[in-house]
């Protein structure tokens, strides 16, 4: 595994020297972001927002790659992917409270208990989509990415209606199913209207 892991940070270190002097100097924070996530379990129940921010590095990193710049723009998008990345994560950990506490893991739903970390979750949901509407209306977006939009909001409200303190057997289905379509309207929607009207 060790060895696997050498390996890939090298190649991740190749590739970003292969993009531009931006994306190198940058690619040690993103190694150390991504590798440590797995570690902040151990101590903070906030690691449900590190996980959030390790994949939120993603549209800065595209941007990066592309531009070799940075600019504020896909910190605005970053910033959605975390809350939406550590609000379903927090769904996802609810069938894992009985581990974490004999393994003395630090999630959400293990030290707040169910009830409330699926409050946060749908709070934290609540600001991803305001940071989308922010995002959206900033950068002057047509009418497509806001009927996108909108069925990302009736995806999640669906995704939380799902889950309940007192019945987690729908997990799954809100975790992976739902958020697949999210991702999938997000990109369609908005990837048209930039092809189409930008």
């Amino acid at each position: 595994m060790l060895v696997f892991v050498v390996f890939s940070s090298l190649l991740f270190l190749f590739a970003a020297w292969n993009l531009n002097p931006l994306a190198l100097y940058l690619s040690p924070l993103a190694l150390f972001i991504v590798l440590g996530y797995s570690y902040t379990k151990r101590f903070t129940s906030l690691s449900h927002l590190f996980l959030g921010l390790s994949l939120a590095i993603a549209p800065v990193g595209g941007w990066v790659a592309v531009r070799g710049e940075l600019d504020v723009a896909p910190f605005y998008i970053a910033a959605a992917v975390v809350f939406w990345v550590a609000g379903f994560d927090i769904i996802y950990a609810c069938q894992d409270v009985e581990f974490d506490r004999s393994a003395g893991l630090y999630s959400m739903p293990s030290r707040s208990g169910i009830r409330r970390s699926l409050q946060i979750s749908s709070g934290f949901h609540v600001v991803m989509v305001l940071l989308l509407v922010w995002t959206f209306w900033l950068f002057r977006l047509s009418l497509l990415s806001w009927i996108g939009l909108g069925l990302v909001v009736v995806g999640l409200l669906y995704e939380h209606s799902l889950v309940k303190a007192e019945d987690l057997s729908r997990v799954n289905a809100a975790f992976f199913t739902i958020n697949g379509i999210i991702s999938v309207i997000l990109v369609v929607f908005v990837g048209a209207d930039l092809c189409l009207f930008v």
